[in-house]
């Protein structure tokens, strides 16, 4: 790991609660074990599993009130779901506060929490790794997901899009459109 990296990841576990920050570490490393699975690039990796939620150390309102402090517009469907909106924030404070100028990077975790269709690789290990980390607790379906990850990615995400649409659905919940059209572009014969 980087010298950049440790700073950032001292910074971080200085900002995020502990859960949220140990969640991070699990989506960092997880990320680089798919980045080293699929011959993509562990430091951006890296980088990317441990900034994917550094827009999460503020309550909601908070996240709403910085981005339209620093511009950053917020889709209808983010407003009703204001758990998605960590995301572009995220991206905002990678690059302006922790200096990551890899456009890779900051739209991996700009797409980490809905996907979209057509997904690079990184997109596809932050999207899967924040999915499937270790300390993520036992949701239904994940440790099919997990079999599977490491042989079939785009079959994990078809996968957990699916779970996460049909999760909201069932709880009344607004879905994300991006989400539902990650799952359906990556929906196969089943």
């Amino acid at each position: 790991m980087t010298e950049k990296l440790i700073d950032i990841r001292k910074n971080l576990s200085k900002k995020l609660k502990k859960e949220r920050f140990e969640h991070t570490i699990g989506v960092m490393y997880t990320a680089a074990s798919l980045a080293m699975c699929y011959g993509e690039d562990i430091e951006k990796a890296l980088t990317a599993g441990l900034l994917h939620d550094c827009g999460k150390f503020c309550p909601a309102k908070e996240q709403i009130r910085l981005c339209e402090k620093y511009a950053i517009s917020l889709s209808e469907s983010e407003l009703a779901m204001p758990a998605l909106i960590h995301a572009k924030l995220g991206a905002y404070l990678a690059e302006n506060k922790y200096k990551i100028k890899d456009r890779e990077i900051l739209d991996a975790i700009t797409w980490h929490t809905t996907g979209r269709p057509a997904m690079t690789m990184l997109e596809k290990i932050l999207y899967i790794a924040d999915y499937i980390e270790p300390n993520r607790k036992i949701i239904p379906g994940l440790e099919e997901i997990r079999g599977i990850v490491f042989q079939d990615i785009d079959r994990a995400i078809y996968l957990s899009a699916k779970r996460t649409v049909r999760y909201l659905e069932d709880g009344g919940k607004s879905v994300d459109p991006m989400t539902v059209s990650t799952c359906e572009y990556y929906k196969k014969e089943e």
